[in-house]
């Protein structure tokens, strides 16, 4: 695949179409003030790895209507003074999978929670939270899940989620939580631009190709999934596109990232037709703090850096963790 978005300098200055909700913020304050009408009953249970250098913990709290989430937290071993913490959301399709698997925070010397995705984790890793809301007709996938309004649409319960996995990790006594960073790839990426959006005093976020951003552009720029599952169930649902675009735009990475006041490292790849890099731009230039950089990667697509954006993270995040 070759670059098949705008040219980088029209990258840098580009603008989303999408039309944010009067009631957005109200939207999300009453989504969350009833997520916290429940315990959050945050269980670290410790877990065999065969590893010397990290200790792990199987964890479990109340995620969107009280409805149980899982995880992992990983320590360095022998930590015994609170730590400064990453917490990190997952890429499309894919569950916690196995401890061994999240090295990379703990091997820096960090706290590491891993927030599992409800319903997902049959794709590329395993999971083991299931989502037991139901909804409407959809397409496969968990893009159209409720689309109908978004009260009912999946992204609501994922995001709630993810806020209060922020919430557990900052509860458990060797989390300094007043040190917290979120990152992610991909799927991931777009929930890390959701928190940042919605939890205050953050030190860093991290959004790694992030999804879930500009879909009045996503939905028609690219034919690939998961994009290209709002336009399957549009092709057979030809009378809802508004509809869909008014409960998309609550959802929408751009609008969280206006909201956001931590410093942020971004990344984008410029062959990348699964998170096109105008979408990614898109959230970057609406990002609401000033410090504010950008990874892009000429000829990747989908994979982006890869390690080499993990090195860059490894560069950017710990001094930013330390300081506080």
């Amino acid at each position: 695949m070759t670059q098949f978005d705008m040219p980088l300098d029209q990258l840098r200055t580009y603008r989303s179409a999408s039309v944010e909700p009067e009631d957005f913020d109200v939207f999300w304050a009453k989504t969350l003030g009833e997520a916290r009408t429940h315990e959050l009953g945050a269980r670290f249970e410790p877990v065999p790895t065969g590893l010397s250098t990290v200790d792990a913990f199987d964890v479990t709290f109340a995620g969107f209507d009280g409805q149980p989430v899982q995880g992992w937290f990983l320590l360095p071993a022998g930590t015994s003074e609170p730590l400064p913490v990453v917490v990190e959301f997952l890429g499309y399709g894919g569950g916690r999978g196995l401890p061994h698997t999240h090295l990379l925070w703990a091997s820096a010397g960090f706290a590491h929670f891993v927030m599992d995705t409800r319903g997902q984790g049959s794709g590329w890793a395993t999971g083991d939270t299931p989502d037991p809301v139901g909804s409407a007709p959809s397409f496969p996938g968990f893009m159209t899940r409720g689309v109908e309004d978004p009260y009912t649409y999946y992204y609501r319960r994922l995001f709630t989620d993810a806020v209060r996995a922020v919430e557990a990790a900052r509860s458990h006594p060797l989390v300094d939580a007043s040190r917290t960073a979120v990152t992610g790839v991909s799927q991931g990426g777009g929930i890390t631009l959701a928190v940042a959006g919605l939890v205050r005093n953050l030190v860093a976020v991290a959004p790694d190709v992030p999804f879930l951003c500009d879909f009045p552009r996503a939905t028609t720029v690219t034919d690939r999934p998961p994009y290209r599952e709002i336009g399957n169930y549009l092709k057979t649902h030809r009378g809802r596109v508004r509809q869909v675009q008014e409960t998309l735009a609550y959802f929408d990475g751009v609008h969280f990232a206006a909201r956001a006041t931590a410093p942020a490292l971004f990344s984008t790849a410029l062959e990348d037709l699964t998170c096109p890099p105008s979408t990614v731009f898109a959230a970057f230039n609406a990002y609401g703090e000033d410090d504010k950089a950008i990874e892009v990667y000429d000829f990747n697509d989908h994979e982006g850096g890869g390690a080499f954006q993990q090195a860059a993270q490894l560069r950017w995040l710990p001094g930013r963790l330390r300081r506080g």
